[in-house]
């Protein structure tokens, strides 16, 4: 039987009738938009997520574009981001009007280079051109990015800070969540993401509630909120009176359902990816690179990734032998047609390029059994000892 890159039915089956009966439940009650479950799944995703507010949307990507909306981020402005994430982070500046501005990452976490980042925004500031705005800080693979050194660039050149979290919801620096050092943190649902739903949908945790309000408001086709109806007369359902230009960007009622359920179980997954990660260290540490954690963080291993320089050759073995693997990310955003118009870093991004054409992911969930991994292990260091 394959090994799976990702066992989804693995969980499902873990979960069992109750995930079914939540399910079941909001079908029955035909409250399948901003059902009774998207407002308590929000009140868990919060407390999770050491955030006092939290919001669901659409997607992933739309979880991006609200603050910068809400922040009045557009034409002439720049937002600073990694270029080796996938392009959800680039795409959504280019939709509320703004420029990205591609950064180099850190050779051993993958994740964005303060030193570089600090240097391009610099350089932005100098051109004249964009107006330096924000940053977008991503948690690649599952792992913080090194969160204190980016808020305090950040902070310095006056930027807000976002955590694209979509990858690693969940991931711990000291402790802490990603939302401690940045002024938003951002998630994704998709199914196969660490805490996935059964669809598309995403979420914005936020500390600052005024900005939580217009995120509400923005989520639905601007509708006014209770601070812009406060002392007026409307009598009507305020989604009826539109102060702001928004979006539909509501979460399915049913994907709230199986998020809460899946909940109850993500904290002991997150351990269960980490005894993977470890054995995967014991197993291949000799052999190829792997993954380094930054110091003090807690990874959710969205994937587990290592380096060889015959990746293809690695991913071709590892076919023959029954075992799946994936590429993340084979062309760096900036050096794909459409974004390659945007400004990188000085001096390029040399450490992206690099990693690009190195890296590639192994079977990654907390239900790979020992055998399994096993079978990947000695298929990674077969191909290793016959090539070197």
């Amino acid at each position: 039987m394959p090994i799976p890159f990702i066992d989804l039915q693995a969980q499902r089956t873990r979960l069992g009738q109750p995930l079914e009966d939540a399910i079941l439940k909001v079908v029955r009650s035909g409250a399948y938009i901003m059902g009774p479950e998207i407002g308590e799944f929000e009140k868990q995703l919060a407390a999770f997520g050491q955030a006092p507010f939290a919001l669901s949307c659409g997607s992933g990507t739309e979880a991006l574009v609200l603050p910068l909306m809400a922040w009045g981020i557009g034409p002439g402005d720049a937002v600073f981001c990694p270029s080796f994430t996938f392009a959800a982070t680039a795409e959504a500046m280019p939709l509320v009007g703004a420029s990205p501005v591609f950064v180099d990452i850190e050779p051993d976490t993958y994740n964005l280079d303060p030193q570089s980042l600090d240097a391009a925004i610099a350089q932005v500031k100098r051109d004249g051109k964009l107006t330096p705005r924000a940053v977008i800080a991503v948690d690649l693979f599952g792992q913080p990015a090194d969160y204190p050194a980016i808020a305090e660039v950040a902070r310095r050149h006056g930027l807000k800070l976002i955590a694209d979290s979509a990858q690693g919801f969940g991931c711990t620096l000291d402790g802490r969540h990603p939302i401690h050092w940045a002024d938003v943190a951002t998630t994704s649902f998709f199914p196969a993401k660490p805490l996935g739903c059964y669809g598309d949908g995403g979420a914005v945790l936020s500390k600052d509630e005024r900005l939580h309000d217009l995120l509400v408001s923005l989520r639905v086709h601007g509708q006014a909120v209770k601070s812009d109806i406060d002392g007026k007369t409307f009598e009507h359902d305020p989604k009826y009176l539109n102060v702001r230009i928004g979006m539909n960007s509501r979460m399915d009622t049913i994907q709230a359902a199986v998020l809460l359920q899946k909940l109850t179980i993500f904290a002991d997954e997150i351990e269960a990816r980490n005894r993977v990660a470890d054995r995967y260290v014991q197993g291949l540490g000799d052999l190829v690179r792997t993954p380094r954690v930054i110091d003090g963080g807690v990874s959710v291993w969205a994937q587990y990734t290592i380096e060889t320089p015959n990746r293809d050759g690695l991913a071709a073995a590892l076919r023959e032998q029954g075992v799946p693997s994936a590429v993340y990310y084979p062309i760096p955003i900036h050096k794909q047609g459409v974004y390659s118009v945007y400004p990188t870093a000085p001096g390029g991004l040399p450490v992206t390029e690099a990693k690009a054409s190195q890296v590639i992911s192994l079977p990654m969930h907390p239900y790979l059994t020992a055998d399994d991994q096993d079978q990947v292990i000695a298929a990674v260091g077969a191909f290793v000892k016959t090539n070197r």
